[in-house]
């Protein structure tokens, strides 16, 4: 059975198979002290003007404007300014999941931080 893509199973299904991305848009003490959704990039807010445009040097090369990308953070309102950003920079299939706390309430994993 296949998972719906706005679950957090279907999300870490995409995610698994490079077909979308998983945003954590927190600070890095947040990543540290409670982990991350299985399959996220790690990109803080104030990072995203530089880290998610693809006109600027320090665009990070594993992101893909044809592709859906998924941003939380730990309750919405930070992945919601991310999402617009993302979108202004070609993002079409930007989404903004709402916080880790509803990811893990929803089944999804999280998993500790790695740098």
């Amino acid at each position: 059975m296949q998972s719906s893509p706005l679950t957090p199973a279907g999300i870490t299904e995409m995610v698994k198979a490079n077909q979308a991305f998983l945003i954590d848009v927190r600070d890095i003490s947040e990543v540290q002290q409670t982990g991350v959704a299985d399959g996220a990039i790690h990109i803080p807010l104030m990072m995203i003007n530089t880290k998610a445009n693809p006109q600027h040097p320090e665009f990070d090369t594993r992101l893909d404007t044809s592709k859906p990308v998924y941003l939380y953070c730990a309750s919405g309102g930070r992945s919601g300014m991310a999402t617009q950003a993302m979108q202004q920079f070609g993002f079409t299939q930007a989404v903004n999941i709402g916080g880790l706390g509803n990811w893990v309430q929803a089944g999804g994993e999280r998993v500790p931080y790695a740098a």
